[in-house]
């Protein structure tokens, strides 16, 4: 068995823009995200932290490291997920995070789960 099918973690993003919070006028737009990680793996695995890219329209990006995720640092058997939603604020309607959890086997090995870039984005509103 690879160490790769040992230590697969999907992760899955859904995006909230929160109208309640933001101030367009200001430049500040407000983004709520939840994200599912699920070990799809055939060992146990713990998030030790964190790494984000944040992009806005304007090519302005913040960098952003920390221990776990919302104070956890969630320990996934196999099969098993975990879910959780934090937010973000742009100076621009529309932007991309991405990063990565990194992430210790029940073996104590290290690696990385990838989280591909999603979109951050303030809806058109219809009339």
């Amino acid at each position: 068995m690879s160490k790769t099918e040992q230590n697969s973690i999907q992760v899955d993003v859904t995006t909230t823009y929160i109208d309640g919070q933001s101030n367009p006028t200001e430049d500040n737009y407000v983004f709520a995200y939840t994200i599912t990680i699920r070990n799809t793996g055939s060992a146990g695995a713990r998030l030790i932290s964190r790494h984000w890219l944040i992009t806005d329209a304007d090519g302005g990006v913040q960098e952003v490291f920390g221990e776990g995720v919302i104070g956890q640092q969630p320990y996934l058997q196999p099969g098993e997920d975990f879910s959780y939603t934090s937010g973000t604020s742009l100076p621009t309607p529309v932007g991309t995070m991405q990063g990565s959890y990194q992430m210790r086997s029940e073996a104590g090995t290290h690696f990385e789960a990838i989280i591909e870039p999603f979109s951050l984005a303030m809806p058109h509103i219809l009339h």
